[in-house]
């Protein structure tokens, strides 16, 4: 696995281990349970997630309220929650508040909490230690599809010539452009040509990519490594920018850090670039090519598989290329463009001859 990815988990495993120490001392049963199965970034999230429901029950339920704070709940002190008591978790995640801050969630934040809950529940009865899954029965909330958000063709023109040309920018905003236009290029050409998520393109070092054959090795979720291929626009965009910004900013700088040295992207301080980074200069783009579209690196990524799509009409394609690992996860995001292919359908066959 790449350095970028160890380094990640690393720091993840560290954060998660912090959680830890707010939750009942239980819960490390849980976390090593589920460690061969899931990733680093997973439990961390289910550790949050479990922070705020131990945080509803001292606060909320009269039977926890006796408890000096989450830390001193017991395992079977999960006995005597019920189901009415979830379904008020629901209700209590709408809008609570939690160190000081305040918090809501919409239908998906909500449904990956109660997720969560339904998790840690099925795992200590499945182990004996619960009498009953009461989790199990708690409905979770109605997810409504949201509609899928890519760019067209000449929106992709405007975001690229955008990038080049640092139109609608602000004096400030030009000169900085004047260091990074090659990266920010190359990025979004990589992504919007090879569709790889946001990680995977900050997680790049150089020795990833051949450019005998055009192809380069991303890590991909789970730390699993794939080998996929890029155009010649994209090739153009990438070597451009190695052999000249990313080359000068190396020449001129004697602060780089032995762990970025084989970074592909790097920001002006000599540091690979941050996944916040590209995320707020696609936006920073995005907003001059498509300012109603609310566009984030993973609409690029849904707009490559959209045009993979309409272009091949080969889902299985579509899902490999993507690292989907279940076909039905790119039907359900793609299937809506099928609708094209039958409209263009309707139109290739005529049945009378028209021609005098």
């Amino acid at each position: 696995m790449a350095d970028y990815f160890k380094e990640r988990d690393k720091e993840t495993t560290i954060r998660l281990l912090g959680i830890r120490e707010d939750l009942p001392e239980f819960c490390d049963e849980f976390f090593v349970g589920i460690e061969p199965q899931t990733t680093a970034l997973t439990r961390l999230n289910y550790a949050y997630d479990l922070r705020i429901f131990f945080d509803y029950l001292v606060k909320r339920v009269s039977y926890f309220k006796l408890k000096k704070d989450s830390k001193d709940i017991e395992l079977r002190d999960l006995e005597r929650i019920t189901l009415t008591h979830l379904e008020a978790f629901i209700e209590y995640l709408s809008y609570y508040e939690f160190d000081g801050k305040e918090f809501s969630n919409g239908e998906r934040g909500k449904a990956r909490k109660i997720s969560t809950v339904r998790t840690f529940f099925k795992y200590f009865y499945n182990k004996d230690k619960l009498s009953q899954n009461i989790a199990s029965k708690v409905k979770v909330p109605k997810q409504h599809e949201k509609d899928i958000i890519r760019l067209e063709s000449r929106e992709i023109d405007k975001i690229l010539d955008a990038a080049e040309e640092s139109t609608s920018m602000s004096n400030h905003q030009r000169k900085i452009l004047l260091n990074t236009r090659a990266r920010d290029v190359a990025i979004l050409t990589l992504l919007l040509g090879t569709g790889i998520r946001v990680s995977e393109c900050v997680g790049l070092n150089l020795t990833d990519i051949d450019f005998d054959v055009n192809g380069f090795t991303v890590t991909r979720k789970g730390g699993n490594r794939a080998i996929l291929y890029f155009g010649e626009e994209v090739r153009e965009a990438l070597l451009y920018y190695i052999d000249g910004e990313r080359k000068a900013l190396i020449s001129r700088s004697e602060k780089l850090r032995i762990e970025d040295k084989d970074a592909l992207f790097l920001s002006l301080q000599i540091k690979r670039i941050s996944v916040r980074a590209v995320e707020n200069l696609v936006k920073k783009y995005a907003q001059i090519a498509a300012p109603l579209k609310k566009i984030s690196p993973h609409k690029l990524r849904s707009t490559y598989g959209t045009n993979l799509y309409r272009a091949t009409g080969d889902i299985y394609m579509v899902a490999d290329v993507l690292g989907h690992r279940d076909v039905n996860t790119t039907k359900k995001h793609y299937a809506a463009i099928t609708e094209d292919r039958r409209k263009s359908a309707a139109k290739a066959v005529t049945l009378r001859n028209n021609e005098d």
